[in-house]
């Protein structure tokens, strides 16, 4: 946001909201005007792990038509779906695939991240003015990383639907625990990320307060979901990654139950007192 207002361009925010984290389709069509010029979107998104149906994207796609916009498509999870949902680009609907602009990262896809190495797809008219942009932003990226990247893009569909698939476990494996600690955990059908509401926990303060808790008291940091809005926001949800071995999944729980059970006896010796 900072560096679109820097540009001179005026943001409209369209929220989507917990726990359903439904496309809000009126207010999306509202923040379309005469100078709409892009729609910035996120499929599968981060932090909700909400996965784009056709029909959202159709209806996103005919407001690019009527308004003679573009889209710029955050698709870096894109091979991270689960129980049988498909992320679906926006640029292969109909009449979008000269309106669209499609990242990608090797970092996110191979569970690279330090490697900080992404792409761009977009029809070649657009493709000129992204070089031009990228070159003001980026002074190089290692040849042989690219290299290492290309391996991986041409492996075939299997080595791509394993990914998944072993997330979907760990996902399965940390939303089990939180679950069971007494946190509602929030459907996750894309990306590497759970979130879970804490407010049957009982603890008194928003979200950035308990995730400050957790991390001083368990020594397991979540993310509070408020950091991921601008002004009003939910403030009784974390987010959770489940890109680690089990072994720390399990770790994590355990630290979290140890923690809450120190915070019970804590509360019942103040009431005692």
């Amino acid at each position: 946001l900072p560096v679109i207002r820097l540009l001179g361009a005026v943001p409209k925010l369209v929220r989507l909201s917990p726990p359903k984290w439904e496309l809000p389709r009126a207010e999306l069509a509202a923040a379309f005007g005469p100078r709409t010029k892009a729609i910035l979107l996120n499929t599968p998104m981060n932090p909700c792990g909400k996965v784009f149906t056709t029909a959202e994207l159709a209806f996103i796609g005919d407001l690019l038509q009527k308004h003679d916009a573009y889209a710029v498509c955050d698709e870096v999870y894109e091979h991270l779906t689960f129980d049988g949902w498909r992320h679906i680009p926006l640029m292969t609907l109909p009449g979008l695939r000269d309106r669209c602009m499609r990242i990608d990262s090797a970092g996110k896809t191979f569970s690279l991240t330090g490697w900080k190495i992404g792409y761009v797809s977009a029809p070649a008219a657009l493709a000129g003015v992204i070089t031009k942009a990228h070159q003001n932003l980026t002074f190089t990226t290692p040849p042989n990383l690219q290299r290492a990247v290309a391996v991986g893009l041409a492996k075939d569909q299997a080595y791509f639907d394993g990914l998944a698939s072993g997330l979907a476990a760990k996902r399965d494996r940390l939303s089990a625990g939180l679950a069971r600690l007494g946190f509602g955990v929030l459907e996750a059908r894309g990306s590497y990320f759970v979130t879970a509401d804490f407010s049957p926990l009982g603890f008194a303060g928003d979200d950035v307060a308990f995730c400050r808790h957790i991390t001083t008291q368990a020594g397991v940091t979540a993310i509070p979901v408020s950091a991921f809005y601008e002004g009003e926001a939910p403030a009784h949800y974390a987010r959770f990654a489940f890109c680690k071995r089990e072994a720390v999944l399990d770790e994590a729980i355990g630290r979290l139950e140890r923690a809450f059970s120190r915070d019970s006896r804590a509360a019942q010796l103040t009431r005692a007192s």
